[in-house]
């Protein structure tokens, strides 16, 4: 089994920040594939953010990049996604995601079904 549990959405203004953060439960985040993944009313699911391996490399889609940063801290088993300068395109269902990936699927952002999901926060972004 695996467990993660969310924080830290919200509403913000734009121009705002938030941090989320992701604790996994039952395993160590150092031997999986971490992301944040994001799912607006109406659209597909995206990959936002996604670290192979703790403190491994990472990957941002274009619409967040210098803006949102994934990070971690293994000493806790949590992974983190700092948002700033937040825009209301940026409003959607947040959810971390872990899975036993190769590097290259990791760092592709694509949410693969054998990604553990958690369940979920709300980021809203207003004008």
């Amino acid at each position: 089994q695996v467990q993660l549990v969310e924080s830290g959405g919200g509403s913000v203004q734009a121009g705002g920040s938030l941090r989320l953060s992701c604790v996994a439960s039952l395993y160590s985040i150092s031997s999986t594939c971490m992301g944040w993944f994001r799912q607006a009313p109406g659209k597909e699911r995206e990959g936002v953010a996604t670290m192979y391996r703790s403190g491994g490399p990472t990957a941002y889609t274009d619409s967040v990049k210098g803006r949102f940063t994934i990070s971690q801290d293994t000493a806790k088993n949590s992974v983190y996604l700092q948002m700033n300068s937040l825009k209301p395109e940026d409003t959607a269902m947040y959810y971390c995601a872990a899975g036993a990936l190769l590097r290259g699927a990791c760092l592709s952002l694509a949410p693969f079904v054998n990604y553990n999901w958690g369940q979920g926060t709300q980021v809203t972004v207003s004008s």
